[in-house]
């Protein structure tokens, strides 16, 4: 995967593209972008995979100019129609999950399937979701993880070893988050899923503790035909704790 920088209508977006095959949007969670990782890597190897970074995360920057969700939508809309390959194949993860489904949404017609990761989103008033931004860093990691212990084993688009640099580039990246996911993850994307109507599977990690279990039930039943996967052993990110089983069910499904 190679890292480079271009516009996007008026914004500069970093992103990590490569492979060659059926063109993947690949869209990352609230926390960071992944940069280089591993399971990009294997995307790639079956994939034309893009994977940008959202505005206002790392280098990337736009955030000022989104006031609203159909903002990030448009955004992902141009970015697509720039790419001149669709329809494509999209992968959203947690934040990203959000944002991939209000770009379904929006544009059926530049979505070929749909995979959505542990997606923000919707909030279910009779089992709220906990706040990521106020966990303590032991509760943050119970409720991300299937084993704590792998608390920061995801890999990340800052390279740099400054520890201060490293925590005004996290500051900057869930300040971002938090024009879409604070207080509540939730800017009506329920009333809009009825519209997808790419083919749709949304995975959750059995464990995770940040988006309950009954929110992957809800996503499946605002979109018409949806099924569901649950990955063993595996919390928010299956994609770094069970990246095999993640692989298969998104490969299994996209072919």
């Amino acid at each position: 995967m190679t890292m480079t920088m271009s516009k996007v209508g008026a914004y500069d977006i970093r992103r990590w593209s490569g492979g060659s095959g059926a063109p993947l949007l690949y869209l990352h969670g609230f926390e960071q972008h992944p940069g280089n990782a591993p399971y990009l890597q294997k995307l790639a190897s079956k994939h034309s995979v893009i994977a940008p970074e959202h505005p206002g995360y790392g280098e990337s920057t736009g955030i000022e100019d989104l006031q609203h969700i159909l903002d990030v939508a448009l955004h992902y809309r141009q970015l697509v129609e720039d790419w001149g390959q669709g329809p494509v194949d999209v992968i959203g993860h947690s934040l990203g999950g959000m944002f991939a489904a209000e770009f379904a949404a929006v544009s059926p017609h530049l979505v070929r399937k749909l995979v959505l990761v542990s997606p923000y989103g919707l909030w279910l008033d009779a089992e709220p979701a906990p706040d990521p931004f106020v966990l303590p860093a032991d509760a943050m990691a119970s409720a991300k993880w299937h084993d704590p212990s792998s608390a920061g084993a995801e890999t990340s688009a800052f390279t740099d070893n400054d520890k201060l640099e490293l925590a005004v580039f996290r500051v900057k990246n869930l300040g971002s988050a938090t024009k879409f996911m604070w207080p509540i993850p939730d800017r009506g994307l329920g009333r809009r899923l009825r519209y997808i109507k790419a083919p749709t599977l949304v995975v959750r990690g059995e464990a995770d503790g940040l988006v309950p279990a009954s929110y992957t039930e809800a996503f499946a039943a605002g979109i018409g035909g949806a099924k569901t996967k649950s990955i063993a052993a595996a919390g928010h990110l299956p994609m770094v704790e069970q990246e095999a089983a993640f692989l298969k069910v998104v490969e299994d499904f996209l072919a």
